[in-house]
């Protein structure tokens, strides 16, 4: 059965995913730099890594294997794990995939140098980024998360 794994600093979705995990019996894993409180439910395993970047990263992509679920906004993590032949899965409900992991990899650098290369635009004051979390990323969220626990769950059924 698949273990779901939560990159959890600023992750909104964890009621969510602990939520499904429960209904489907499975074990989530919530990877934290600290400053999360531990869950009752006998399920969720909580590991606080050591301070320092990237490291609740790097554990779970030394973790997740096929048939796992990471759910993750960190575009490098999620290419680590599809590298290992586990989904990943954004907050907001869109899926990383192989086809389109090097587009948003690519992206993400691009973005990276422009900000680099302009130190008047980070100095403006303009305010960029994501629109606000909404009832409707949630519930893409679920049935996203839910869709890769099918699809994990029946690959499991067919190793042998």
């Amino acid at each position: 059965m698949p273990t779901i794994y939560i990159d959890a600093d600023a992750c909104p979705v964890k009621a969510e995913a602990e939520a499904i995990a429960s209904r489907h019996q499975l074990r989530l894993v919530i990877v934290a730099n600290g400053g999360i409180r531990p869950s009752a439910n006998p399920l969720v395993e909580l590991v606080i890594v050591s301070e320092g970047a990237d490291m609740a990263d790097k554990y779970i992509a030394d973790q997740a294997h096929e048939g796992d679920i990471v759910i993750t906004g960190d575009i490098p993590l999620a290419a680590k794990v599809l590298g290992n032949g586990a989904a990943a899965i954004r907050h907001n409900g869109d899926i990383f995939t192989s086809a389109n992991i090097g587009g948003q990899l690519a992206t993400r650098d691009l973005m990276a140098d422009i900000r680099a290369a302009d130190p008047f635009l980070a100095q403006s004051g303009r305010k960029g980024g994501n629109a606000a979390f909404s009832a409707k990323d949630r519930s893409r969220f679920r049935n996203a998360l839910e869709a890769e626990i099918r699809k994990a769950q029946s690959l499991a059924l067919r190793r042998p």
